[in-house]
């Protein structure tokens, strides 16, 4: 039986629960709504536009924002390795702050960008960056000293030595940090969008429960776990799998 298989079987066996469980429990549609009718708003709202639109403005904002943090991450990262004085100042900060939820944030975005777009973005930046920061750091300590001093034995230095040496030698670490990194920015965009309106998909969940159409909420939430699972399953997986198979690790 194969992994696909068995996970088609599984979401089987919850939507049959789920339909189920929504006849015999006596609550009205609105407030559990049947998979078929789920399925229904799911497909009118692709064919409209009303979710498709949604997934574009969502998509929009988090890679920008995702591109920003892995900028910004690799950046300081790299000199947080690289001096001893910035990662006993700086490095301490980054650690600190990585511990606080993105969405901590949101009060002070609003603040000082509005209610708009910029705080939204911020937020999103703000949840991947510090753990690309933590990630990179991590990759480029970890790299071999033997590669070190190799390159520099055939004198590599500066700029040269970090591409050549140091950047590709931290990469499975890096791809590693992405993938974390991802998944903390797409949770505080959801809750970015959901608090701060500006179209998205977390505005269209805010829609549905301020309307009480439980049917469109569910629809989004299902549009939300297959982009992240996508993404994380198809996209980075597949990057990391294929870093494991030339570094040796994964045959």
């Amino acid at each position: 039986m194969t992994t696909a298989f068995r996970r088609v079987i599984f979401i089987a066996m919850i939507a049959a629960i789920w339909e189920v469980t929504s006849k015999l429990s006596g609550l009205p549609s609105f407030m559990f709504p049947s998979l078929a009718q789920v399925f229904e708003t799911l497909v009118n709202g692709l064919i409209s536009g009303q979710i498709t639109a949604a997934i574009g403005k969502s998509m929009g904002r988090i890679m920008l924002g995702f591109l920003i943090a892995i900028i910004v991450g690799l950046i300081l990262g790299y000199f947080i390795w690289r001096y001893k004085l910035v990662e006993d100042t700086l490095g301490f900060v980054v650690t600190a702050l990585q511990s606080i939820p993105s969405i901590v944030w949101f009060p002070l975005a609003i603040i000082w960008f509005g209610l708009n777009d910029f705080s939204i973005l911020f937020i999103v930046t703000i949840g991947a960056t510090w753990t690309m920061t933590v990630n990179a750091t991590s990759g480029f300590k970890n790299v071999p000293p033997l590669y070190q001093r190799v390159a520099k034995t055939y004198g590599s230095t500066g700029f040269h030595f970090v591409r050549t040496v140091i950047l590709p030698a931290s990469i499975p670490q890096i791809i590693s940090g992405l993938r974390i990194a991802w998944a903390f920015s797409w949770r505080a965009l959801m809750a970015g969008e959901l608090l701060g309106g500006g179209g998205g998909l977390g505005q269209l969940l805010e829609m549905g429960r301020s309307l009480g159409q439980m049917d469109l909420v569910i629809s989004v939430m299902i549009m939300i776990a297959v982009i992240g699972t996508i993404v994380d399953n198809v996209v980075f997986s597949r990057i990391e799998r294929n870093v494991q198979m030339k570094w040796g690790v994964h045959s």
